[in-house]
């Protein structure tokens, strides 16, 4: 899950400072996400799945489709 995180934003060419103010957090709470030193919580997997337009479920590596169920 981690580095799916971090490719979604780097794909996106943002870094860790501006995904962090878009999601309402700290650069360095975000940054512990992406290494995986912290767990993500289910409220911030909502908002990062909505923010790359994709589902909890790829970010979580349940499925490589990383479109979107709707």
């Amino acid at each position: 899950m981690y580095p799916r995180i971090r490719s979604l934003r780097e794909d996106a060419d943002w870094n860790q400072t501006q995904v962090a103010k878009q999601i309402g957090m700290s650069q360095t709470g975000y940054s512990k996400y992406e290494t995986g030193e912290n767990d993500v919580p289910v409220g911030v997997l909502m908002k990062l799945a909505k923010l790359y337009n994709t589902s909890i479920d790829y970010l979580v590596g349940f499925t490589d489709n990383p479109k979107p169920y709707r």
